[in-house]
């Protein structure tokens, strides 16, 4: 059967060179009992290369079965490939036979085939090397002559790397690898099948069919397609239902096509994130002390400043006190400068008293350095007792203030013996 007939027979629009020469590779091993491997994008149409297989192999009288191994539970994955003996599991009231044995004699098309667990894997390699399988529940060993077609649209070589899929069960597969390219490689193509599409939804829905200008098919010809196939077929669907208009414009199609537009479906996400986006309950805490600590002696800095280049400057006996209390622990042999006596008011009932504030002009950076290297777990277990004061022991707006959960909040007062 010649390519053109092929497509003809299948349903297949188009011309392009990478395209014909999938299809030329799949008549040329379909008769035989080769494994093959079918790799492109999300809605290049890989669904239809293991049909092309399968209907010109000799086993087109035999059962063909397409399993969607990313839509199975992974728990019943193997009792739907292998089968199941009564009583294997929880709710199984019968014996079953797995689409291996049911499709005996003919093709299995296992499509997304890199979502299928580690353990189904084994099972399945040991179905391409031998023929044979256990079901579920039983010791007893079943041959199958089965034809496996697979597909995916994941790079394989990355999913092993990953320790996803195993080496061997790919080179076992992919004995004929059989590659489709995406619709943006296919540019001649794309007009031919959204006329496709076009008359099919007209004829669907009993309307005259959408065609488009000049400027509009130029348009779809440079747009990326990142869905593909499956994507200009949902459009096409989209135009020939919701526009009154026929004759498609530029202005008319941007509303369907997505400004925003990547390549690869379904998208991945990325699990590298940044190591700073995430922090513990206990990493949380430590961040805050830290953070205040600093903040603490940039500010005993900033004071120091302030009182040695300000002679004028007059203090209360209020802060008087606060100062002192703040470098009372900085005793060294280091020569000392003095900071201004308070203001003589009628409420400093001290003010007249000779007790100077004595401070570290020298070596500041590293006595504070050494001096402020307090615990943290002392000092977080002082902030948790301060919230829970505050707010009189009511837990909730206390762990609020802190920025922790509750639970976590939880679990300190029992670490801390707090009350």
């Amino acid at each position: 059967m010649t390519i053109q007939q092929i497509k003809q027979r299948f349903g297949i629009i188009g011309n392009a060179t990478l395209l014909n020469r999938a299809l030329e590779v799949a008549a040329q091993v379909a008769p035989t009992d080769i494994s093959v491997l079918v790799t492109g994008e999300s809605g290049t149409g890989k669904e239809i290369i293991p049909q092309v297989i399968h209907q010109l192999s000799s086993r087109k009288h035999g059962e063909y079965i397409a399993v969607n191994c990313g839509a199975i539970p992974e728990g019943t994955i193997d009792s739907e490939l292998f089968g199941h003996e009564k009583g294997a599991f929880t709710g199984a009231s019968g014996s079953r036979k797995g689409y291996f044995e049911v499709a005996d004699g003919g093709t299995i098309f296992l499509d997304e085939v890199a979502e299928l667990p580690m353990q189904t894997q084994v099972r399945l390699l040991r179905v391409l090397e031998t023929g044979e399988f256990i079901r579920v529940g039983s010791s007893k060993v079943i041959k199958t002559d089965v034809r496996v077609v697979a597909a995916t649209n994941e790079n394989m070589m990355e999913a092993i790397q990953k320790g996803k899929f195993r080496e061997d069960l790919l080179y076992r597969l992919s004995t004929v690898p059989i590659q489709l390219p995406p619709l943006r490689d296919r540019q001649d193509d794309i007009h031919l099948l959204f006329r496709k599409f076009a008359h099919d939804f007209a004829e669907k829905y009993r309307m005259p069919a959408v065609k488009l200008t000049d400027e509009a098919v130029e348009l779809i010809l440079n747009y990326p397609w990142p869905g593909n196939i499956r994507q200009l077929k949902n459009i096409a669907e989209q135009i020939s239902v919701i526009e009154n208009e026929r004759l498609l414009t530029p202005e008319i199609l941007r509303q369907y096509l997505p400004e925003k537009h990547h390549s690869n479906l379904p998208a991945i996400v990325n699990k590298e994130k940044e190591k700073d986006e995430f922090y513990s309950d206990r990493e949380l805490m430590y961040k805050f002390l830290f953070d205040m600590k600093n903040d603490l002696n940039e500010l005993k800095k900033l004071v120091v400043e302030i009182l040695n280049n300000n002679s004028d400057v007059n203090l209360s006996a209020n802060q008087r006190d606060v100062l002192n209390k703040m470098y009372e622990d900085y005793q060294t042999d280091t020569p000392k400068s003095y900071l201004p006596s308070p203001v003589k008011r009628d409420n400093d009932y001290d003010a007249g008293k000779d007790d100077e504030i004595r401070i570290i002009e020298d070596d500041y950076e590293d006595h504070v350095e050494i001096e402020e290297s307090l615990s943290l777990e002392d000092r977080e277990k002082e902030l948790i007792q301060k919230a829970l004061e505050k707010h009189n022991g009511k837990r909730k707006y206390a762990a609020k203030e802190l920025g922790i959960s509750e639970r976590t909040l939880y679990r300190k007062i029992k670490e801390f013996h707090l009350k």
